[in-house]
């Protein structure tokens, strides 16, 4: 199982993603800065990878404390950087908060070298935890999935998490399940992670995969060449409105038009029940160059406007279903019931 984050002497090493399917690169980060910037440049990138990522930088983190400076000052500074290099993932803040609430726990009096052990462990625990909870998507999801061509946008598989995968989790589910499963990729402008990540990890994994442009997939859901849509999330509010990469409501749309299955794939510490609708949720804005320049290259003219938004918001009512390691959950007008899952 490929696991593009993992610990290694009190370090965070990452598989840095700017760079696949090309070359493929470890970085060993070992400061609070180090980690900000994987994030916040997205060579850690995926809301679960992230959380992940951000649990060992508040693990780095206690080392950083200045001498004499109250310990869960210092670490609540270095979670609040951490969470704003990236404001729509739930996961990252959920994760920080996870190592806040120990670190608020350890006594100012402890060995620091004990202390920090401590925090590397619940950090270990929240990267093993996330893995569990990938495999009982997969489990739930794969059973959900009918054989035949699976759209997919963005990457929600192991690159993106722990390991194994959300949305690419049911797709490996399926498959595990003895089902015949192909893959349709959609490139995911303009940052290409569908072209460049789960292209290549679909193909490392043995899978049939086809790659198409973003706008070409109402074409091909016309044709009937697509069965089902699976999607990760980045957040999913309480009535089930769901964040993930742009370009996902479209291809909601379009599923809904061609009454084809929109699935959400996540795990449950993605569901932020402190968010009301998707109305709510932040949009992360980024940097205008990864419209105007593809793969080094000038593609727009110079001093054109641009509008990046990272994410756009699915109504839960084109999704028909959010799968979580807790089970299958079905929005309806009513909303969604958080208690009530399907298995």
């Amino acid at each position: 199982m490929l696991k593009p984050v993992y610990i290694q002497e009190e370090q965070l090493v990452i598989l840095d993603q700017r760079l696949l399917p090309q070359q493929e690169k470890w970085l060993h980060l070992k400061t609070v800065d180090e980690v900000f910037q994987a994030i916040r440049d997205m060579a850690v990138r995926g809301a679960p990878a992230i959380g992940i990522a951000a649990a060992v930088g508040m693990a780095i983190a206690s080392k950083e404390v200045r001498p004499g400076e109250d310990f869960a000052k210092g670490m609540t500074r270095a979670g609040e950087k951490l969470i704003s290099a990236r404001p729509t993932a739930v996961n990252l803040e959920w994760a920080v908060k996870k190592m806040l609430d120990l670190a608020v726990t350890l006594s100012a009096d402890m060995n620091p070298s004990e202390r920090t052990e401590r925090l590397f462990k619940e950090a270990q625990r929240i990267h093993d935890e996330d893995i569990r909870m990938n495999l009982a998507i997969g489990r739930f999801g794969g059973d959900l999935l009918p054989e035949g061509a699976i759209m997919t946008h963005c990457n929600a598989g192991s690159l993106a998490t722990g390991g194994y995968g959300t949305a690419l989790g049911m797709i490996r589910g399926a498959r595990d399940a003895g089902k015949r499963i192909r893959v349709v990729a959609c490139e995911t402008r303009p940052y290409l992670q569908g072209a460049r990540l789960t292209a290549w990890e679909m193909m490392q994994d043995g899978f049939d995969v086809t790659l198409i442009t973003d706008n070409m997939s109402g074409h091909i859901m016309a044709r009937g060449m697509i069965q089902a849509v699976v999607v990760g999330a980045d957040r999913i509010a309480a009535n089930g409105d769901t964040a993930n990469k742009i370009g996902t409501y479209t291809h909601a749309v379009l599923a809904r038009r061609h009454n084809i299955p929109f699935y959400v794939a996540a795990p449950w510490s993605t569901i932020d029940l402190g968010t009301p609708t998707g109305s709510d949720i932040v949009i992360e804005e980024r940097n205008p160059n990864e419209v105007t320049f593809c793969g080094g290259t000038r593609i727009a003219p110079q001093g054109v406007k641009v509008f990046n938004p990272a994410f756009d918001v699915t109504p839960a009512q084109l999704i028909t279903a959010i799968i979580t390691d807790r089970g299958i959950f079905r929005p309806s007008i009513h909303g969604i019931d958080w208690t009530k899952a399907k298995h």
